[in-house]
Protein backbone atom coordinates (compact mmCIF):
# COMPACT_ATOMS: atom_id res chain seq x y z
CA UNK A 1 0.00 0.00 0.00
CA UNK A 2 1.10 3.58 -0.44
CA UNK A 3 1.94 5.87 2.47
CA UNK A 4 -1.02 8.08 1.47
CA UNK A 5 -3.30 5.04 2.05
CA UNK A 6 -1.81 4.62 5.54
CA UNK A 7 -2.63 8.23 6.31
CA UNK A 8 -6.17 7.96 4.98
CA UNK A 9 -6.94 4.67 6.76
CA UNK A 10 -5.72 5.92 10.12
CA UNK A 11 -7.13 9.44 9.96
CA UNK A 12 -3.58 10.72 10.29
CA UNK A 13 -2.20 14.15 9.56
CA UNK A 14 1.00 14.42 7.52
CA UNK A 15 3.54 16.56 9.37
CA UNK A 16 6.40 16.35 6.88
CA UNK A 17 7.51 14.23 3.96
CA UNK A 18 4.96 15.00 1.28
CA UNK A 19 7.26 13.40 -1.30
CA UNK A 20 6.66 10.05 0.45
CA UNK A 21 2.91 9.96 -0.17
CA UNK A 22 3.23 7.66 -3.20
CA UNK A 23 5.96 5.53 -1.62
CA UNK A 24 5.11 1.84 -1.18
CA UNK A 25 4.94 0.50 2.36
CA UNK A 26 5.05 -3.29 2.45
CA UNK A 27 5.20 -4.06 6.17
CA UNK A 28 4.36 -2.46 9.49
CA UNK A 29 6.12 -2.65 12.83
CA UNK A 30 4.66 -1.18 16.02
CA UNK A 31 7.02 -0.53 18.90
CA UNK A 32 8.09 2.08 21.42
CA UNK A 33 11.31 0.13 22.04
CA UNK A 34 13.81 1.44 19.53
CA UNK A 35 16.19 -1.42 20.36
CA UNK A 36 13.58 -3.76 18.81
CA UNK A 37 13.38 -1.57 15.72
CA UNK A 38 17.14 -1.83 15.25
CA UNK A 39 16.81 -5.60 14.76
CA UNK A 40 14.68 -5.21 11.62
CA UNK A 41 16.24 -6.21 8.32
CA UNK A 42 13.27 -5.73 5.99
CA UNK A 43 12.70 -2.95 3.45
CA UNK A 44 9.69 -0.66 2.99
CA UNK A 45 8.68 -0.74 6.67
CA UNK A 46 6.26 1.66 8.33
CA UNK A 47 7.27 2.38 11.92
CA UNK A 48 4.24 2.78 14.17
CA UNK A 49 5.24 4.28 17.51
CA UNK A 50 4.20 6.51 20.37
CA UNK A 51 7.79 7.57 20.98
CA UNK A 52 7.73 11.19 19.92
CA UNK A 53 11.34 12.27 20.26
CA UNK A 54 14.57 12.47 18.29
CA UNK A 55 15.47 8.88 19.19
CA UNK A 56 12.73 7.53 16.91
CA UNK A 57 14.10 9.59 13.99
CA UNK A 58 17.69 8.43 14.60
CA UNK A 59 16.57 4.82 14.91
CA UNK A 60 14.55 5.05 11.70
CA UNK A 61 17.60 6.47 9.95
CA UNK A 62 19.83 3.61 11.14
CA UNK A 63 17.19 1.05 10.13
CA UNK A 64 16.53 2.58 6.69
CA UNK A 65 12.93 3.34 7.63
CA UNK A 66 11.56 6.37 5.82
CA UNK A 67 7.98 6.53 7.13
CA UNK A 68 6.95 7.00 10.76
CA UNK A 69 3.39 7.09 12.08
CA UNK A 70 3.05 8.52 15.58
CA UNK A 71 0.06 7.18 17.52
CA UNK A 72 -2.03 8.35 20.49
CA UNK A 73 -2.13 11.98 19.35
CA UNK A 74 1.61 12.32 19.92
CA UNK A 75 3.01 15.38 18.18
CA UNK A 76 6.63 15.77 17.09
CA UNK A 77 8.73 18.63 18.38
CA UNK A 78 10.09 21.21 15.98
CA UNK A 79 13.54 19.65 16.35
CA UNK A 80 12.12 16.26 15.45
CA UNK A 81 10.43 17.70 12.35
CA UNK A 82 13.63 19.44 11.27
CA UNK A 83 15.63 16.24 11.73
CA UNK A 84 13.07 14.22 9.78
CA UNK A 85 13.15 16.74 6.93
CA UNK A 86 16.95 16.71 6.89
CA UNK A 87 17.03 12.89 6.75
CA UNK A 88 14.10 12.62 4.29
CA UNK A 89 11.86 10.75 6.73
CA UNK A 90 8.10 11.26 6.58
CA UNK A 91 6.17 11.87 9.79
CA UNK A 92 2.44 11.55 10.30
CA UNK A 93 0.29 11.58 13.45
CA UNK A 94 -2.89 9.64 14.18
CA UNK A 95 -5.24 9.95 17.14
CA UNK A 96 -5.62 6.16 17.28
CA UNK A 97 -3.79 3.78 19.61
CA UNK A 98 -1.00 1.56 18.30
CA UNK A 99 -3.36 -1.40 18.63
CA UNK A 100 -6.18 0.14 16.58
CA UNK A 101 -3.75 1.58 14.03
CA UNK A 102 -2.07 -1.79 13.55
CA UNK A 103 -5.43 -3.56 13.23
CA UNK A 104 -6.70 -1.12 10.62
CA UNK A 105 -3.55 -1.40 8.54
CA UNK A 106 -3.35 -5.19 8.89
CA UNK A 107 -6.96 -5.57 7.78
CA UNK A 108 -6.20 -3.35 4.77
CA UNK A 109 -3.38 -5.69 3.71
CA UNK A 110 -0.24 -4.31 5.36
CA UNK A 111 1.95 -7.27 6.30
CA UNK A 112 3.57 -7.65 9.73
CA UNK A 113 7.35 -7.95 10.02
CA UNK A 114 6.89 -10.99 12.31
Amino acid sequence: MKFRDVIQLTGAKLVCGESHLDQEVQMGFASDLMSDVLTLLEDDILLITGLSNNQSIRTAEMSDISNILLVRNKLPSQTMIEMANELDIALACTPFSAFKTSALLYNAGLKPVY
